[in-house]
């Protein structure tokens, strides 16, 4: 096997393999993903000079980011690369799909680049929990809890995914709200745990808000499983409007889907918050300039990049995970509308 065929069975050049293998700029998300995944099926390892590769993995971190069009990890990855390379240490950048495996991805990353340790932006609890064995580095996993893996060298920052969704529940039901549909959560919704993901969490909160108020919900009805992005808040909005009648308020677990539901209910004909209230997740600086301003729960990404570094280099030095819960707040702007107004 050689590099030739690496790139006749990818579909890519040459030149771009060889990108790829030395952890080169300038390739696509997709192809990267793509040729790595050769790399993996085939086994192939480059003939390349093992003290060069020590030498470089000696002070490279990997950032594996899970959506491209995460708008709250755009600035959290922007700090994090102003922090490692004061640390002296290189950052190297890998997107990965909503939908594809960023443990995998990383597992032939720590293969061929030989990273000093991975910080993952995002993740898949089931991909943690089937695959990241493989990984023996120092880890963080940010935005998302790993503590209930196990895993010795996996630590992970975040804000209570439950409690903030709660709250944003809680705000609608204060407010007078019945009828509130979640745009982006997962249907089968199930304890805190190994394979649970953000969104299922998220819902959760929601599930508990409501049993708390003694306000039924149906997940079947009143929820929306989409992707984050703007388009999948747009459609998420629609089908919500459509299968739920007496709908008045809708929790859409980011800002980048609320900014697309927003969209979807001015098509709609209706407005908000006058006929929806809307409430975003994450608090990016976005969703102040949407009109109306939306109201969000934000998580604070200065601290969790700064924390998020902090925890990994400190790890690698003594080995030890750690797991941090880093504060949010309900940010009130002009999106809610109070039904016993």
């Amino acid at each position: 096997m050689t590099i030739k065929d690496v790139a006749q069975r990818s579909g890519y050049a040459v030149g771009t393999v060889s990108r790829v293998l030395n952890g080169q700029p300038g390739v696509s998300a997709e192809a990267r993903a793509r040729i790595l995944a050769v790399l993996e099926q085939t086994g192939f390892r480059p003939n390349t000079n093992a003290r060069h590769l020590k030498q470089r993995g000696s002070r490279e971190i990997g950032i594996v980011v899970k959506g491209a069009g995460n708008l709250l990890f755009a600035g959290i990855v922007e700090e994090m690369q102003s922090l490692l390379k004061a640390a002296g240490m290189t950052a190297s950048l890998y997107y990965v799909d909503e939908s594809s495996d960023e443990v995998g991805l990383a597992a032939q990353i720590c293969r061929e680049q030989k990273p000093r340790g991975i910080l993952f932006l995002g993740g898949n609890g089931e991909n943690f929990a089937r695959r990241f064995a493989d990984i023996t580095c120092p880890c963080m996993l940010v935005t998302t809890r790993a503590d209930a893996f196990g895993f010795a060298n996996l630590s992970s920052v975040c804000t209570d995914d439950v409690l903030g969704a709660a709250q944003a529940m809680d705000h609608l039901l204060d407010a007078g709200h019945r009828t509130v549909g979640v745009i982006g959560g997962e249907h089968a919704v199930v304890a805190p745990g190994k394979g649970c993901n953000t969104s299922q969490l998220r819902l959760l909160g929601c599930q508990q808000a409501c049993r708390q108020h003694g306000v039924p919900f149906d997940p079947d009805r009143q929820v929306v499983a989409t992707r984050y992005s703007l388009a999948g808040g747009y459609e998420g909005a629609r089908e919500l409007l459509a299968r739920c009648p007496g709908l008045t308020a809708i929790i859409a677990m980011s800002d980048v889907m609320a900014m697309g539901a927003l969209r979807a209910i001015h098509d709609a004909g209706l407005r908000v918050p006058q006929d929806i209230s809307l409430i975003g997740y994450d608090g990016i600086e976005q969703a102040a300039y949407c009109v109306p301003r939306l109201t969000t729960i934000r998580q604070n990404a200065s601290l969790l990049a700064r924390r998020g570094v902090d925890i990994l280099l400190r790890q690698m030095d003594s080995g030890e995970a750690v797991h941090e819960l880093v504060p949010f707040e309900l940010v009130e702007g002009e999106s809610v509308r109070r039904l016993d107004a």
